[in-house]
């Protein structure tokens, strides 16, 4: 997301219209997973590189795209069917459409956890809807001794309506895990993690009308910004988070077979 400067800054409309010409162009993407509906492609990357392009797509049969990004934006919701989040929380809002924020995940035993703080912005379009990240510092979320600092260098989500009440969900991501990860990892990202988790996504959004109904279901800050409570968070507290000023761990003989039970859940 870096302009090739140092500044941070929040994303404009070229920023979103290069986003969404990545996620629909096909140019340079290899497939590497196509089964039920989800696909998933790398970029340019060799294999054994960690920090690879892995974008993926889902056609969202009963799920209009409003709802999509609903459950997208809703950290409380987001607690019921992210199993691979460990905590999430808004740290402050930049703009009517940016805010920043932190992530943290749990990774496939051994691996050692990772967590995020990045500037997140979001953009209507007519029936789309964009939302892209990238990694800042901020003085008061330093690195945290239990987790690695892993960092966005650009991640996002385009939601396409697809006719009446359906949409296509396209995430694409590139993330530098600050470890040298072994490459049965790489592969298992686009064989397995992505796939999984685009099942995740379109599962929860068919069953969040029914869930918002019971919680507070006319908050909604990201479409109503009057509703936003957040602290104020000026950029000039930012500050870009380059990965290598961050620990490089290097887990590359972790052996497969050692991988936690619960990771192989369908």
């Amino acid at each position: 997301m870096s302009r090739g400067g140092e500044m941070v800054y929040i994303p404009d409309d070229s920023d979103f219209s290069s986003f969404r010409d990545q996620c629909e162009s096909l140019e340079g993407w290899h497939c590497r997973y196509n089964k039920a509906g989800v696909t998933v492609w790398s970029q340019g990357q060799e294999e054994s590189c960690t920090v690879q392009k892995i974008k993926t797509r889902i056609s969202c049969k009963d799920v209009p795209a409003e709802t999509l990004y609903d459950v997208l934006h809703d950290t409380d919701y987001r607690k019921k069917w992210d199993s691979n989040m460990i905590e999430t929380y808004d740290i402050g809002r930049l703009t009517v459409n940016a805010d920043v924020g932190y992530y943290s995940w749990k990774c496939p035993s051994p691996l050692k956890n990772r967590d995020f703080v990045t500037l997140r912005s979001w953009l209507p379009l007519g029936n789309d809807y964009m939302i892209i990240n990238y990694s800042v510092k901020h003085p008061k979320y330093p690195p945290r001794k239990d987790f690695v600092r892993a960092v966005s260098l650009q991640t996002g989500y385009l939601i396409k309506a697809n006719g009446v009440g359906a949409c296509v969900l396209y995430y694409l991501t590139q993330v530098d895990p600050r470890g040298s990860l072994p490459k049965w990892v790489v592969n298992r990202v686009s064989q397995f993690v992505a796939p999984k988790a685009m099942k995740k996504i379109y599962k929860a959004g068919l069953k969040y009308p029914e869930w918002k109904r019971k919680h507070d279901p006319g908050y909604k800050p990201w479409v109503y910004p009057e509703q936003n409570t957040l602290p104020s968070v000026s950029l000039a507290e930012l500050s870009l988070q380059h990965a290598d000023s961050l620990e490089n761990i290097d887990e590359t003989g972790l052996p497969e077979d050692h991988l936690s039970t619960s990771d192989h859940e369908a």
